[in-house]
C-alpha cells in the first residue's frame, strides 16, 4: 500500500480534510508531446511539389482542412518527432507522383553510430495515396545495416531499440498504387493501425510486418484492395502482434501468411514468428476454388532459394532456415463463401480452432 497523507483543501469557509493516497506503480515512459506546428510548417506543405520534392519534415502537431490535397512527401525524423499528431480531417496525402515516401517514420542515425528512434507518433483521418514506411536500422531486410547487426547475437534487441515504436494510424484509408501501402521495416514495436481501410491495388501485400518487428495491432479494418501476387498481411519473423476483427475482402492471393525469410540479401533473420494472435476475423469469398489459404502458420518452411547458413553464426535462420511458426493462435475466424480448410497450420504447437 502506498503512503497516506493529509491535503487540506477550501473552498469559501469550509475546510475538508480528504487523504491522497501515492501509489506505488510500474515505472512506464510517458507519451512524448509535441506544441503546435507553426503557419510555416502549413504553408510548406500546401505547395506543389515539384518532381524531386525533399519531404517536409513534422515535428509538431498539425490540422490539415478537409479540402487539402498535399503532394509534398511528409517525414517525422527522429525522436524530435515523438509526439507529434497529424490529422488530416478528412484530407488527403496524394503521393502518387512523388518519387518519395509518401509518409515516411524514421530512425536518424547519429555520427556516434547510435540511433535517434521516433516514438508516440499519431496520424489520423487521412486518406494517404501511396504509402506509409516506418524504417529503423534499414529500408528493409537486406539493408546494410540490418545485415551487419543480423550477424549478431543480439540483434532482435539491437533492431528493436533503433526502430520506431508506438506509432499510431487511426481512421486512414490507404490507397495502394502499386506498392506496399504500410511498410514496417526491422525493429518496429508498438505500432497500431486501426479503423482503417485498404483499397487500391498492389503487387506486394497491404501489410508488411518485417523481421525482428514485434507487438504490432492491426485492429478492426478493412482490407477491400487488390493483391496481385502475395497475401493481404505478412508476418515475417515477426511476434507478439494481434490481429483482430478484420475483415478481408475475397483474399484470393492469401489472407495472412505467418513465416521466417531465411537470408533473403544475407541476412540472418533472428526471430520466430511466434505467439502471434488471429482471432475474430472475417475472409469473405465471392469464389474460394482458387483461393491460397487464409490463414497459413509456416508458410514458407525453407523453400526460398536464398536460403543459406553459415556455421560461424549459429542462430536465427542460419541455424535452421524453417519458419518456426509456433505458439500462434488462431481461432474465432469466419470465412462466408469459404471453407474451413483455408485455415492451414504447417508447424507446431500452434492454437487452430473455432474457424468457420
Amino acid at each position: 500500500m502506498g503512503q497516506v497523507n493529509m491535503m487540506r483543501i477550501t473552498a469559501g469557509a469550509l475546510a475538508v480534510a480528504l487523504p491522497v493516497v501515492t501509489a506505488v506503480v510500474a515505472s512506464h515512459p510517458a507519451r512524448a508531446e509535441a506544441g503546435a506546428c507553426s503557419a510555416d510548417i502549413y504553408s510548406a506543405l500546401r505547395k506543389p511539389a515539384p518532381e524531386k520534392a525533399k519531404p517536409v519534415e513534422i515535428a509538431c502537431d498539425l490540422t490539415l482542412a478537409k479540402t487539402d490535397a498535399i503532394t509534398r512527401p511528409i517525414a517525422f525524423s527522429g525522436s524530435a518527432a515523438s509526439g507529434a499528431t497529424l490529422d488530416c480531417n478528412g484530407g488527403t496525402l496524394d503521393g502518387r507522383t512523388a518519387k518519395a515516401r509518401t509518409v515516411w517514420i524514421r530512425s536518424v542515425h547519429r555520427a556516434d553510430g547510435s540511433w535517434d528512434a521516433p516514438r508516440d507518433i499519431q496520424i489520423r483521418n487521412c486518406v494517404i495515396e501511396g504509402d506509409v514506411r516506418i524504417e529503423g536500422l534499414g529500408s528493409n531486410g537486406q539493408a546494410e545495416e540490418v545485415r551487419l547487426s543480423s550477424l549478431e547475437a543480439g540483434h532482435t534487441a539491437q533492431a528493436q531499440a533503433a526502430a520506431p515504436s508506438g506509432i499510431t494510424l487511426d481512421d486512414i484509408t490507404f490507397v495502394a498504387n502499386g506498392g506496399i501501402p504500410l511498410y514496417t521495416a526491422p525493429g518496429v514495436t508498438e505500432m497500431t493501425v486501426e479503423n482503417s481501410r485498404f483499397t487500391g491495388s498492389t503487387n506486394g501485400t497491404a501489410i508488411y510486418l518485417d523481421a525482428e518487428s514485434a507487438r504490432n495491432r492491426i485492429i478492426g479494418n478493412m482490407f477491400d484492395i487488390r493483391t496481385a501476387r502475395r497475401e493481404m498481411i505478412a508476418v515475417d519473423g515477426s511476434a507478439d502482434n494481434r490481429i483482430e476483427g478484420n475483415i478481408f475482402e475475397n483474399p484470393i492471393k492469401g489472407g495472412i501468411f505467418v513465416y521466417r525469410n531465411c537470408g533473403e540479401g544475407g541476412t540472418i533473420r533472428h526471430q520466430k514468428p511466434e505467439r502471434n494472435v488471429i482471432t475474430g476475423n472475417t475472409f469473405r469469398y465471392t469464389n474460394f476454388w482458387a483461393a491460397r489459404p487464409a490463414v497459413w502458420l509456416g508458410s514458407r518452411q525453407a523453400t526460398s532459394t536464398y536460403c543459406f547458413s553459415r556455421p560461424d553464426r549459429p542462430f536465427g535462420s542460419s541455424l535452421s532456415p524453417y519458419d518456426y511458426a509456433q505458439y500462434n493462435i488462431v481461432t474465432g475466424n469466419r470465412l462466408p463463401g469459404g471453407r474451413p480448410g483455408l485455415i492451414v497450420d504447417h508447424d507446431e504447437h500452434n492454437t487452430v480452432s473455432d474457424n468457420r
